[in-house]
């Protein structure tokens, strides 16, 4: 839980914006609900009491994971690493072993969008990748199997 959790500024301020708002409308829509279902009776038969204390517990885990989630955070701009070296911001062309090539973003975890090629830098394919230079390859364990992928260019 110490690894630092890369992301953009834009990222960081939407995970501030959404815990002001969990912290905020959030918890006070979950006390306004749980005071209309304490009113319908006894809470030991009550499953709206129940229902609603359930989702309050969410509610406050949610809270708690996005607070330990930017207390690890580290705002980037633009990519980690040098010049023709895959790291966190940079698009990457790469061939696979049945020479297919493909095209990646490594974007932070809040903007990944693997169907359209930004993928996490948490995922496998991105650890694997950052660091390596132009030409260079990177294995990456899957739950296919291990895949090998050269990397042809990085922007």
């Amino acid at each position: 839980m110490d690894e630092a959790t890369l992301m953009t500024a834009a990222d960081h301020d939407a995970l501030i914006a959404e815990l002001a708002t969990l912290e905020g409308e959030g918890r006070r829509a979950m006390a306004a609900r749980i005071k209309t279902a304490r009113e319908w009776g006894d809470l030991k038969e009550n499953s709206e009491y129940h229902d609603a204390k359930n989702d309050q517990a969410h509610l406050e885990t949610k809270i708690k994971l996005l607070r330990e989630r930017l207390a690890r955070a580290k705002v980037v701009e633009g990519s980690t690493a040098p010049a023709g070296v895959v790291g966190f911001g940079s698009t990457v062309n790469v061939r696979d072993e049945d020479g297919r090539e493909q095209r990646f973003e490594i974007v932070s975890s809040q903007t990944a969008a693997p169907a359209q090629g930004k993928i996490s830098v948490e995922s496998p394919v991105a650890r694997a990748l950052i660091g390596v230079a132009v030409g260079g390859e990177a294995n990456v364990t899957l739950p296919r199997g291990t895949r090998r992928y050269i990397v042809l260019s990085v922007d």
